[in-house]
């Protein structure tokens, strides 16, 4: 027994609010892969807004984008998992966020898509070092199926948004946020843990051996099933109840404490 697969969120966990990863995170990190360790990112990002981070950690693993829509190897560039929201309910939720008004933008062959330049849109693509294509009325009926939709609302109207979906389109969509002020939409099959699972029977890994890490509320079905599910001490009330163990922020090394305080324990129970 000992933790063989490690996943961690990237907003609010791994990356500090600078939006950077800490040299002592790196270096445990490192240090993980080094013992025989398989870390992967596990993020609501697009997989090309993960690329630069994975690149910078020297991972040769499978990413996990989009909430686990999409998972494909950072070196191999196979792609090993691609579940993308049904096309005609994708269509339907682009309308019903038309008619009321609310901002979306989808997610297409790793590209991301708007009606029109905004704030917002502007905020997106600098936030997550990407471009975004603005398609005018040819938004609302997508060429092909999006991997998430991403609507982001006013401040307080979160919960009351959802539930509207929740009423329009019932299990035909799962929902979940980062933020709280995103609302992603996505295949109701899909969830972060359900890559992790794939990624760990692919390597012939119990699932006890798997420790997540994570803050917010996409993190919650792999903090409450994984081994061990680690929450970052910034992260909400949910995530921290769900976890077995609760590491530094995200600002304070919190992945790196993790690693490093469950590389000491297997070193202690091998000796």
């Amino acid at each position: 027994m000992g933790i063989k697969l490690i996943a961690s969120d990237m907003d609010g966990t791994l990356l500090n609010d600078e939006g950077k990863i800490s040299e002592r995170n790196a270096a445990a990190i490192r240090k993980a892969l080094d013992a025989g360790v398989i870390f992967t990112i596990a993020t609501g990002r697009m997989y090309c807004s993960i690329e630069p981070y994975a690149e910078k950690l020297g991972l040769d693993v499978p990413l996990i984008a989009y909430n686990g829509a999409y998972v494909k190897g950072s070196l191999s560039k196979e792609v090993l998992y691609d579940s993308p929201l049904d096309y005609e309910t994708s269509l339907s939720v682009l309308d019903y966020c038309r008619q009321k008004n609310y901002y979306v933008q989808a997610y297409v062959d790793d590209t991301l898509l708007v009606k029109e330049t905004s704030d917002f849109a502007q905020m997106y693509a600098s936030f997550a070092g990407v471009e975004f294509v603005a398609l005018g009325e040819r938004f609302y009926k997508l060429a092909k199926a999006p991997h998430k939709l991403l609507l982001m609302t006013a401040p307080g109207r979160n919960a009351e948004i959802k539930q509207e979906l929740t009423e329009e389109f019932g299990n035909k969509i799962m929902m979940t946020n980062s933020f709280s002020d995103f609302l992603e939409v996505i295949n109701p099959e899909v969830s972060k843990w359900n890559a992790v699972k794939a990624l760990a029977e692919q390597n012939g890994i119990d699932l006890r051996d798997t420790m997540c890490i994570g803050d917010s509320n996409n993190d919650f079905e792999m903090i409450s099933s994984a081994g061990l599910g680690v929450a970052v001490a910034n992260a909400n009330d949910r995530i921290r109840n769900a976890a077995k163990m609760v590491t530094a922020a995200n600002n304070g090394d919190g992945v790196a404490l993790a690693i490093e305080t469950v590389l000491a324990q297997q070193i202690l129970v091998e000796d």
